[in-house]
This record gives structure tokens, sequence and C-alpha cells, in this order.
């Protein structure tokens, strides 16, 4: 079965989008061309307000299913984002259009238009496939979950939040503090003693690296500070405003590298903890 390439947050803002933009009958088209319309009715009396929601929540309960489309078979979730995109104008300035790309940035996917009129907008992927967000976001939430670190997650779901309403401030912030909580909860797993004791977080980036957890020989961790967690928090303590795109840029560069790193070591601590040094 083709999986769906999109999050659930962009998956609501797609139908959020789409709705927005057309009448009660395009709407009601778009349920036909979604396959749901026997289960949400065609011309009721409720406005597309108040049906909108009930659309996302279906998708939702199966984003993957597939079904028929004029550009093939795909899941019903990819379906949904590309009637967004397709009722995407390029002129257009409204809070769902943002919401929409933004949190099609954060799956690694942009939507451009043809230079010739009537300037067609297309989806386009900004990273390469092979990073496969959507699922690393999913695997990174399934492994928080599985080992508990709730107050982690919270972080990261508000950097998610933050990063979808366009606060780049904010969702920068959550970011730096989810990476902070999650190598936090790690070293209090691994070594709750020594983690007690530690007075800082630089005391826990130590203690990680001197158990092993943080690979001397792969440069991760180094006592001189050169290494690339010492690098990376580095980069995630940068602060400055930056106009525009750039703030954009930025934050979906750090949330982007942040998921990446975070599935690398939770993946590490899921492969057991009995292979670090004691």
């Amino acid at each position: 079965m083709r999986q769906t390439p999109f999050t659930r947050i962009t998956i609501i803002a797609a139908v959020e989008q789409f709705a927005s933009v057309g009448s009660r009958a395009d709407f009601d088209k778009s349920l036909m061309r979604l396959d749901v319309d026997q289960r949400i009715p065609l011309g009721d009396a409720r406005s597309v307000s108040a049906k909108w929601p009930l659309l996302a929540q279906e998708i939702l309960r199966d984003p993957s299913r597939v079904i028929s489309t004029p550009d093939g078979p795909m899941s019903i979730g990819e379906a949904a984002v590309r009637l967004a995109v397709a009722a995407t104008q390029q002129l257009q300035a409204t809070t769902e259009k943002d919401r929409f790309l933004r949190a099609l940035g954060l799956d690694g996917y942009v939507v451009t238009f043809d230079e010739n009129p009537p300037h067609r907008p297309l989806l386009r992927a900004s990273l390469p496939a092979e990073l496969a967000l959507p699922a690393v976001d999913d695997e990174v939430h399934q492994l928080l979950k599985t080992f508990r670190v709730q107050v982690a997650a919270a972080h990261l779901d508000q950097a998610i939040d933050a990063h979808t309403r366009g606060d780049w401030a904010a969702a920068n912030a959550q970011i730096r503090t989810y990476l902070e909580s999650l190598f936090t909860d790690i070293a209090h797993q691994l070594r709750p003693q020594e983690a007690a004791e530690a007075k800082s977080f630089e005391n826990i980036r130590q203690l990680l690296g001197e158990i092993g957890f943080f690979s001397k020989e792969r440069n991760e961790w180094t006592p001189k500070g050169d290494g690339y967690i010492n690098g990376l928090f580095k980069m995630l303590h940068t602060e400055g405003s930056h106009p525009g795109l750039s703030d954009e840029e930025r934050s979906t560069f750090r949330l982007h590298v942040v998921l990446v790193t975070s599935r690398t070591f939770l993946r590490r601590l899921a492969l057991g903890k009995q292979g670090l040094p004691h």
C-alpha cells in the first residue's frame, strides 16, 4: 500500500486551505473526489467551516487508504494535500495558505508555480526523499512514548506548533529545549545517580560522552568541544533577528536536523543499554 508522505498537521492544514478558498459546492466536489461523500453528506445545511474538521477527521482515520484519482491511485492523505495545492494561488495571502505552506515545509515539500500563465501550482520535494521526514517524525514520537520521555515530547510538540504558527523565536527555543530535555532524560535512564548530581546541561553532555553514548570515534562528542553534539548546540544557541524567509529557513533547518539527530540517539537507546560501558 502506498503510504502518505505527509504528517497529521499537514493534512489538517491542507483541508483547511482548500475549504477556505472555494464555495460550498466546491467543497462538496472535494468530498466526492476524496471518496467520503457517503460519510459526510453533500449539500446539507452546515457551513463549510463546520464541515471541514469532519473531513479532516475522516481522512486521519486512515490517511494511507488508497483511493482513485485522475492522477492514479494514491493515499487519501496525499490526495487531500494535492487538492490544497491546486487551490493555492500565487498572489493569495491568507492565514490558511501560510499555515499550509509552513506545514508542507516541515514535511520537506514546497509549492512552486509555472512561469507561464495561468501559473499553475506544483508540488515539489524540497529535500531528498530518502530523509522521509514524516516517517522520522512519527518514529521519534513513538520512541519518546516508548521511553516515557513526556517532558521532551511536550517540548517537541510545542516546537512544531510554534513553527506552524510562524513564531520562529518560540520554535527555535522549544527545539533547543527539546533536545536538552531529551539528552537529560537519557542520562537519567542510563546513569541515574551521576545524572542527578550533574549541575548543568554541559555536565549531562559530558556524562553521555564519557560513558560512550556519544561516540568519540565518530566525532559526536570530544572533550575539546569540537564534536558534532558540541557544534549542534552552539548552532541551536545562536540568537538574532533575520527578516522574512530567512527566519523560516533557519527554523525549519533546525527542526529537521534535530528530528534526524534525536531519532539516531533514540534508536541507539532502543538497541540496548547493555551495550554501553559501565
